[in-house]
């Protein structure tokens, strides 16, 4: 069962006035199934394809000269040889939407758009489904808990699949397959230890050192490791609004995990029981909501404008939402009922950002919308994250 894509739209969009689109995204995140969908009489070609990839790499020339109509090009990262024939092809053709590319790892995909196909191609982010899309499919949990434990692949949905041995299975699968191709890890049971103790310290400030010492591991492998997961969409790092406001200001990074199922899983959670009692729940929650404001800034073609706020001195605000004019803070409580303390963050911030403080919103556990002190605050069943970034 297909479930529709909120990117849908925008990748039609781009399709005509752009020659190369590009969707990228972690495995299993859908690329493929929407760009098919979206573009049905497209050829799909598939570079995991040992014959296809070998064509395309010994014969490039006549590898594209078999799609006189264009082509989807999928995991094209796997030939990076052909980023420099599509710029001439769709420099000689002019023809909007004429290869549809689409990649799992930043590394290869992004640096060839940079050197090749730099303003020939528009880009979409594509994660794993969003609350509205499994809401419009009718596929959405009214848990919080079920919600966070079963993440938000579309194969657990598309196939009713049992989410734990899935995330087993795509652990297994990304190690062998992903990590190989980045870079040399010769002791993979360290990797996958590494994966679990950045699970452990998602919604946490990024300390390099301390995953590197409890790993054992140096710190540039650790860093390494870091990059690689990020470049895979596995972990996003939020990074600290520079805007200062007078007061010293922590510089460090937190992590992220794109998917809560995932880190669920990594973190040895076996049952939506366990997760209920579990000290990470608030962690997870807050996961959660910083991926689905993420999914609506990338499934619009934009690129991120969340950032944290946090002093020296231990005041902090969970998300900035950088509108241009001003910011918005929103902060994210996994709670049922709302607390005096849920507002302190924001009214200290506020009181220091003056004019530049934008609509303020907390995101929490809860099941009734309010409004107090101005501030919107909305039960996580009602989180639109397109309302909240201004989409």
């Amino acid at each position: 069962m297909y479930i529709p894509r909120s990117a849908e739209s925008r990748l039609l969009d781009f399709a005509t006035g752009y020659p190369v689109l590009v969707v990228t995204g972690p495995r299993q995140s859908g690329k493929s199934t929407l760009v098919r969908h979206a573009l049905p009489n497209r050829t799909y070609v598939s570079l995991e394809d040992l014959d296809q990839r070998e064509f395309a790499e010994t014969d490039p020339r006549g590898f594209l000269a078999g799609f006189p109509e264009g082509a989807i090009l999928d995991e094209v990262q796997r030939c990076p040889a052909l980023f420099s024939y599509i710029q001439t092809r769709v420099d000689e053709m002019q023809r909007p939407g004429e290869f549809i590319l689409t990649g799992s790892q930043q590394f290869g995909l992004l640096s060839g758009i940079t050197q090749s196909l730099a303003g020939r191609a528009a880009l979409i982010t594509l994660l794993p489904l969003a609350r509205t899309e499994l809401q419009r499919a009718g596929k959405a949990s009214m848990d919080l808990n079920e919600t966070l434990f079963r993440g938000s692949y579309p194969p657990i949905y598309d196939r009713a699949l049992d989410p734990h041995p899935w995330y087993g299975n795509y652990v297994s699968t990304y190690l062998e397959r992903d990590v190989r191709q980045l870079i040399n890890v010769q002791d993979l049971d360290a990797f996958q230890r590494f994966l679990r103790l950045c699970a452990a310290r998602t919604g946490q400030l990024l300390n390099l050192s301390s995953l590197a010492n409890d790993c054992g591991i140096t710190h540039n492998t650790a860093k390494a490791w870091i990059s690689v997961l990020e470049a895979s969409y596995i972990v996003h790092l939020l990074a600290p609004h520079h805007q200062n406001f007078n007061k010293r200001l922590v510089k460090t990074p937190k992590l992220y995990f794109l998917d809560t199922g995932l880190a669920i899983w990594l973190l040895g959670i076996q049952n939506v029981d366990q997760l209920g009692i579990h000290s990470q729940r608030g962690a997870l929650f807050e996961s959660w909501v910083i991926s689905e404001l993420l999914k609506s800034r990338y499934n619009a073609g934009e690129v991120s404008n969340l950032y944290f706020w946090r002093d020296r001195s231990g005041h902090e605000v969970d998300v900035l939402i950088d509108r241009g004019t001003h910011l918005s803070p929103l902060e994210i409580k996994s709670g049922r009922t709302i607390n005096r303390d849920y507002f302190k963050g924001i009214e200290f911030w506020r009181k220091l950002a003056g004019e530049s403080a934008g609509q303020p919103w907390l995101v929490y556990g809860g099941d009734e919308p309010q409004n107090r002190s101005g501030t919107n605050i909305l039960p996580w069943s009602d989180f639109d994250a397109d309302r909240v970034v201004g989409f």
